[in-house]
């Protein structure tokens, strides 16, 4: 190996990640926690729903006091992309309702487009929902930045009109927020409204989950009921509606006031709001008749839970996405996953981003799934 190789492979590795992924698994999820944010990871935030008995909530703060938890365990955070399993199961309602049809094409639907995005014409609904439309990425495009936010979507998506496509549609699998941020403007166009009111209306209002946002307006909306409320009847509002602080590595500024309003990635929420929406996606409802898909085999232990969606609705999501999610925008990362061992959710929100954050974030959470899976049940 060159001496300049070797002295890299000396100074980045990332020590704190092999310290803690090699470190003896400690008994308890606060330990772990604990841990890890001696090591340097930011605040983190868990929630763990067990099937037979009450939900678990943690929340530590790390060493850097900038990071804080305002309302610990219940503050909202950014979810980033984890918003695509909202999209996902909203296009799957309305599928199942007649009132779209996963074989629609973008430029049916999206005709200003038609002669902007390549191949539009052949592009269908459920190969933008599964990521397999060919599509370029605006997070990869030239002129992204991501400290410039995304307070207007139609910004990020100039970035890749009249782009050539990644593959050919339906031909190959790649990750673009670019599907989304289209299945955002087709949902719009479908429903006459904001797709994020439909959402909160037929997916969190069902399930009470009233702290998930679909952008930072709906939030600051909600806040000013809040005020309001409190000034007319002089009685303090249950929850302040507050936002953890996020940082990345060698910015100073808290990155909370950084708004990102494309969708699929715009949500905020509680861990807990998050963990609940994902148990019922992915519970079958119990007339499902869809034998072997993956909702199905997922969920052969949580029958008692509440179903989100119908068998019908079911089986449209299963043929078109995944029922877990990971999330990252700058200072913000989280990760949303179903175990079937030990049967349980679990929900981890980390705000800090760079450096050895992620590669913390990812460890810290294998870690906890152990941790969880050795608990007598």
């Amino acid at each position: 190996m060159p001496l300049v190789g070797l002295i890299s492979a000396v100074v980045f590795v990332p020590w704190a990640g092999v310290w803690l992924w090699l470190s003896p698994l400690p008994d308890t999820v606060e330990q772990q926690l604990d841990e890890a944010t001696a090591l340097g990871l930011g605040s983190v935030i868990l929630y763990i729903d067990h099937s037979n008995r009450p939900a678990e909530q943690y929340a530590a703060t790390a060493k850097d006091k900038r990071l804080s938890l305002p309302e610990g365990a219940d503050s909202l955070f950014k979810i980033a992309s984890i918003s695509k399993l909202y999209i996902a199961a909203a296009t799957a309602k309305l599928v199942a309702a007649g009132q779209l049809s996963l074989q629609s094409t973008v430029a049916e639907l999206l005709p200003e487009l038609a002669g902007r995005i390549a191949n539009a014409d052949s592009i269908t609904v459920a190969m933008l929902v599964s990521h397999r439309s060919g599509i370029p990425n605006f997070v990869d495009a030239q002129g992204f930045d991501w400290a410039g936010g995304q307070q207007d979507p139609n910004d990020n998506l100039k970035l890749v009109l009249d782009k050539r496509a990644d593959f050919a549609p339906g031909s190959d699998y790649a990750y673009s927020n670019t599907n989304y941020l289209l299945l955002g403007r087709i949902l719009d166009n479908t429903l006459g409204y904001p797709h994020q009111h439909y959402i909160r209306k037929q997916l969190l209002a069902p399930l009470g989950l009233n702290d998930t946002f679909g952008d930072v307006a709906a939030l600051e909306h909600q806040r000013a009921i809040e005020s309001q409320h409190t000034l007319e009847h002089q009685q303090a509002s249950k929850s302040a509606y507050l936002l953890a602080s996020g940082f990345h590595q060698g910015v100073d500024e808290d990155l909370k006031s950084l708004i990102f309003n494309t969708p699929g990635g715009s949500m905020l929420a509680t861990a807990r709001d998050v963990g609940v929406f994902l148990r019922a996606l992915i519970t079958t409802a119990p007339d499902a008749s869809h034998s072997g898909s993956q909702a199905q085999t997922a969920t052969a232990s949580v029958s008692a839970k509440k179903a989100l969606l119908s068998a019908e609705e079911q089986a449209i999501y299963a043929s078109i996405y995944e029922y877990e999610h990971t999330g990252w925008l700058p200072g913000y990362q989280s990760i949303a996953r179903y175990h079937s061992t030990p049967d349980a959710v679990v929900v981890q929100f980390v705000g800090s981003t760079g450096g050895e954050s992620e590669l913390l974030a990812h460890v810290l959470y294998q870690r906890v799934v152990k941790i969880v899976s050795r608990e007598p049940h």
